[in-house]
């Protein structure tokens, strides 16, 4: 075990309350989001959540502005387990982002000598949030207050220690942001092939090819006008309740995306998730096997599925349920559904394929990666693995923090 000192976060930082910003003045567009708990995914770091994130268009005391590298911490967490309370995260500079109260400001107090990479991995660490979740307040909401936050006890080496594990920490997780944006380009060339064949018909030999009337407007001769029902059959998920779900690699799938794992599969992969209760036409791609649950369809078809998930994504489902909202699918099969030609879209699969194989792969290493980073974490922010021997390329390439994988 580490012979490090220790210290309170009390020693080293102030927190600062947010801004109670009214709800009346909310937008779902605009120039300043409204950071919440629900943008700190659990893991750390801050994620967008399009279509759910608000904007603010009152005004506001221009101290509760965020600026990029500030760091937040989680003062509420919504749920009794509270699995992000006391989660920090460092504010990116795009969008302006405002400091709500649910939300503590980190400063670090002048004179602290205290690495701000090493603090953010050493809050973000079990060792410190267990700590903040055994002090809080509320049996539903969970609270906490910058006054308890002040009486964790983190692992306090010299300074120079604090810059290396820091800087070994958060270049893993560069590694991963790094994975995530290539992916998020790959998926994007993806779609704007779809838009560019699907939306604007500008397929390959486009210009040979006449446009004939349709119940949806102008299509190319030799497409059709169908519905989702002629061209798929949504299969209802099963229920798995989360006690029952053993951990492994096929992805437990809601209506709200991968809600856990488990060591059997109920679908093959690739797979594709539409949301039948709750989050009502969500569509989830799934590349390996899974298992969707009760609140969710998954599609049955012989059309490429790049392809359907594609269409699936553009189709304006509604809510056909009275109290929980829900969609039903007989409301879905009569939504409409373009089928293109059969060459149109072998040729779209064959091009988009390699971006999705590619994407997978990435992800797959992001998976690896962070996997490394938490059995990393807590070892390396209690002085448990001595960071002047860590052979991070090893720990990388073997997925352990054992010593085959750290130099002597």
């Amino acid at each position: 075990m580490s012979e490090w000192p220790t210290t309170t976060l009390g020693e080293l930082i102030h927190v600062k309350h947010g801004y109670a910003f009214k709800g009346e003045h909310f937008a779902a567009t605009g120039d300043k989001l409204v950071l919440k708990p629900g943008n700190f995914p659990i893991g750390g770091g801050l994620k967008l959540r399009p279509g759910k994130d608000d904007y603010y268009t009152g005004t506001y005391p221009p101290e509760f502005e965020l600026a990029p590298g500030d760091m937040v911490v989680v003062m509420t967490d919504l749920t009794q387990s509270a699995p992000i309370l006391g989660s920090p995260a460092f504010v990116p500079a795009k969008p302006s982002m405002l400091h709500n109260q649910r939300l503590g400001l980190v400063q670090i107090k002048p004179g602290a000598k205290v690495d701000e990479r090493f603090l953010y991995y050493s809050m973000l660490s079990d060792t410190a949030r267990s700590q903040v979740r055994a002090t809080a307040t509320g049996a539903t909401v969970r609270h906490t207050a910058p006054e308890r936050l002040y009486r964790v006890r983190i692992a306090f080496p010299d300074l120079r220690v604090q810059q290396s594990v820091g800087e070994i920490l958060a270049s893993v997780d560069e590694l991963i942001e790094n994975n995530r944006r290539r992916v998020e380009v790959l998926e994007e060339m993806a779609r704007a092939i779809y838009r560019e064949w699907f939306v604007k018909f500008r397929f390959p030999g486009h210009e040979d090819v006449p446009m004939v009337d349709s119940v949806v407007g102008p299509i190319p001769e030799g497409w059709r006008a169908a519905t989702i029902g002629d061209a798929l059959e949504l299969k209802y998920g099963k229920a798995l309740k989360a006690s029952a779900r053993r951990g492994g690699g096929v992805a437990v799938v809601s209506s709200a995306g991968v809600v856990g794992w488990h060591d059997e599969s109920f679908v093959d992969g690739p797979a594709i998730v539409v949301g039948r209760k709750g989050n009502v036409g969500s569509v989830h791609w799934v590349d390996g096997p899974c298992w969707p649950i009760d609140t969710a369809y998954f599609v049955q078809t012989d059309l490429p599925l790049r392809f359907v998930s594609e269409q699936l994504r553009r189709t304006a489902f509604t809510n056909s349920h009275a109290a929980v909202p829900g969609l039903s699918r007989e409301a879905a099969y009569a939504q409409p559904f373009l089928l293109p030609d059969v060459q149109v879209l072998d040729s779209f699969q064959a091009l988009v394929d390699p971006l999705g194989s590619h994407a997978t792969g990435l992800m797959s290493q992001n998976e690896k990666l962070a996997e490394v980073r938490d059995l990393l974490l807590p070892k390396l922010v209690t002085g448990q693995i001595d960071v002047s021997s860590l052979d991070l390329d090893a720990v990388i390439s073997t997925g352990s923090t054992e010593e085959s994988a750290v130099a002597q």
